[in-house]
C-alpha cells in the first residue's frame, strides 16, 4: 500500500519518529523512496544523546546509558508498520512510530519510553491479560502564536476564550476553527475520536480518542498531541499542554481509564458477581485498583514529571489531592465507572504533561502487582475527598516524587535498576533546571521589600 502510494507520488515524505524522555517526537524526515527500499529493511540511525538529553537539546551528564565519554553513539529506529498512517495535516505525508534498537546487541533499548510499555504489555500478555484504557487530554487554546508568546516572554498570553467554557457550545463554536481541525485531521490520519468538549477553564478544551489497547492508545495520543500544535501553529494560534500554565485557572489533566480483558481482548475481565461498592466486579478489578493504590506514590513522577506539575493538586480543582476511591466522585484520585463490560478504572492523577508511555507503563505495573499479591485496596471513600483529613496525600513536590521512587525496592525489581536510575537522573535534572532560575514572581515579591 505504502509502496503503492510513493510511486503514485500521492506519498512524498515519511516522518520517521519515536517518543523521547519528555514524550516528543523525534527523528527524521525520510523520502518515500528511500524509505520503501531503505529503511524498512535496515531501520534508520540515530544519536543516543537524544534518550539523554534535556529539552534543549543539551546533552546530560551523569547517565550511565550514553555520555561523552563513550562518544554518543547511534541507535537504530525500526519503524512499527502497525502504526503508519498519513498525517493529513500535512502535504504528501505520513508518518510512523519506531521502536529503538540497541545497535551492537540488536535488542530494544530497555529505558526507552515505548520500550518501557511494551515490555509491561508483553508482561501482562503472558499472565493472560490485555490491558486496555483511554486517556482524556486537556489542553489550553491562545490568540497568540507560538512565535507571538516567545517574543512576549510567554507573561500576559491571551487565552482564546474569556470566562470558563466546560460543556459551553457557543464558545466551543468559537473555537471549533481550530479543534474541529484537530478532530478531522485524527479521524483522517486514523487516530479514532469520540468527541471533543469545553472544559473548566478560560481557552480549555478536552478532546477524547476511542480506547484502545495500552500501547496503540498512547501511539494515538502522542500522535494526537503532535499534531494538535503542528495545526495550531498552521493556524496561527498556539496551545499548550502543560498541566498548569497559570495559577489563576485549572490544570490540564490526562485522566487514565484502565481495564483487563482476555487474551484475545473480547471478554471484559473486571466484571463479576461479588459486590464492590455499588459495582460487581471480580477479584481481578479489586486486586488492580489495590495495587495501583499501593504503589501510586512510587511511580508518581511518571504522572507528574516537571516541578510545575505538582501547581495543579489544589483543592477544589477537580485535580486529586486524597488518595482514595470512590464511585462517580471527581474529589477522589481513582474513580470507578461503568458496570459490566465497561466497567473500569479512572486515575485523576495524571497531568496533561505526562509522557504516556510511561504513565500507562507504572499502571499496568502496579495494577499486576496487585493482582500477584491479592492486595485489596481500602474502603470506599464516601463524600468530599477534598475535606477529608486522614488520607494518604498525593506528593506535594517533585522532590517528594523523587524520594518516594528512589527508595522502591519494587520499582527497581520490576523495571530494572538501570531505568529507574535512568529516570531518577531525568527527574532530578528537571528539578535541579528550575532551582538554579530566579523566576518573575520572585523578582517581582523580593526585588524592592525584601
Amino acid at each position: 500500500m505504502l509502496t503503492q502510494l510513493v510511486q503514485d507520488e500521492q506519498i512524498e515524505t515519511i516522518l520517521t519518529v519515536f517518543p523521547d524522555l519528555y514524550g516528543r517526537l523525534i527523528g527524521k524526515r525520510i523520502t518515500g523512496d528511500f524509505f520503501v527500499n531503505d529503511v524498512l529493511q535496515d531501520g534508520v540511525h540515530a544519536c543516543d544523546y537524544l534518550l539523554a538529553c534535556d529539552m534543549e537539546m543539551d546533552p546530560v551528564p551523569g547517565y550511565s546509558f550514553t555520555s561523552w565519554a563513550s562518544g554518543y553513539g547511534d541507535f537504530r529506529m525500526i519503524p512499527d508498520l502497525s502504526t503508519l498512517r498519513v498525517a493529513s495535516w500535512l502535504k504528501k505525508t505520513a508518518i510512523v512510530l519506531c521502536d529503538v534498537y540497541n545497535e551492537e546487541e540488536d535488542a530494544r533499548v530497555e529505558i526507552a519510553p515505548r520500550s518501557l510499555l511494551k515490555t509491561q504489555v508483553e508482561r501482562a500478555k503472558s499472565l493472560g491479560y490485555v490491558a486496555k484504557g483511554a486517556s482524556e487530554l486537556e489542553l489550553y487554546v491562545f490568540a497568540d502564536s507560538y512565535e507571538t508568546a516567545r517574543q512576549k516572554n510567554y507573561h500576559d498570553l491571551q487565552p482564546i476564550g474569556s470566562y470558563i467554557e466546560d460543556y459551553h457550545i457557543f464558545q466551543g463554536t468559537k473555537e471549533e476553527f481550530l479543534i474541529g481541525s484537530i478532530r478531522k485531521h485524527l479521524e483522517r490520519s486514523g487516530i479514532p475520536v469520540e468527541f471533543s468538549k469545553g472544559e473548566w477553564g478560560p481557552g480549555q478544551q478536552e478532546i477524547n480518542l476511542r480506547y484502545a489497547d495500552f500501547l496503540e492508545m498512547c501511539d494515538r495520543h502522542i500522535l494526537y498531541k503532535h499534531a494538535a500544535k503542528e495545526i495550531a501553529w498552521q493556524s496561527n494560534v498556539a496551545v499548550t499542554f502543560m498541566s498548569k500554565w497559570d495559577e489563576r485557572y485549572a490544570g490540564s489533566s490526562m485522566h487514565l481509564h484502565a481495564s483487563l480483558w482476555d487474551q484475545e481482548g473480547k471478554i471484559a475481565l473486571f466484571p463479576g458477581k461479588e459486590a464492590f461498592g455499588p459495582v460487581h466486579s471480580s477479584p481481578l478489578f479489586r486486586w488492580f485498583l489495590g495495587g495501583w493504590m499501593a504503589h501510586i506514590r512510587e511511580i508518581f513522577p511518571f504522572y507528574a514529571p516537571y516541578p510545575t506539575s505538582y501547581k495543579r493538586y489544589v483543592a477544589g480543582s477537580f485535580a486529586p489531592t486524597g488518595i482514595a476511591w470512590s464511585y462517580d466522585n471527581r474529589t477522589a484520585g481513582f474513580r470507578i465507572l461503568g458496570h459490566g463490560p465497561s466497567l473500569r478504572l479512572e486515575c485523576r492523577a495524571p497531568g496533561a504533561d505526562a509522557n504516556p508511555y510511561l504513565a500507562f507503563a507504572a499502571t499496568l505495573a502496579a495494577g499486576l502487582d496487585g493482582i500477584k499479591n491479592q492486595i485489596e485496596p481500602p474502603p470506599m471513600f464516601e463524600g468530599d475527598v477534598y475535606e477529608a483529613r486522614d488520607l494518604p496525600q498525593v506528593p506535594h513536590s517533585l522532590n517528594e516524587s523523587i524520594h518516594e521512587l528512589e527508595k522502591s525496592q519494587w520499582a527497581r525489581d520490576t523495571f530494572g535498576e538501570a531505568t529507574i536510575d535512568h529516570y531518577l537522573h531525568f527527574f532530578k535534572t528537571e528539578q535541579r533546571k528550575f532551582d538554579e532560575v530566579v523566576t518573575s514572581w520572585e523578582r517581582a515579591r523580593y526585588f524592592e521589600r525584601a
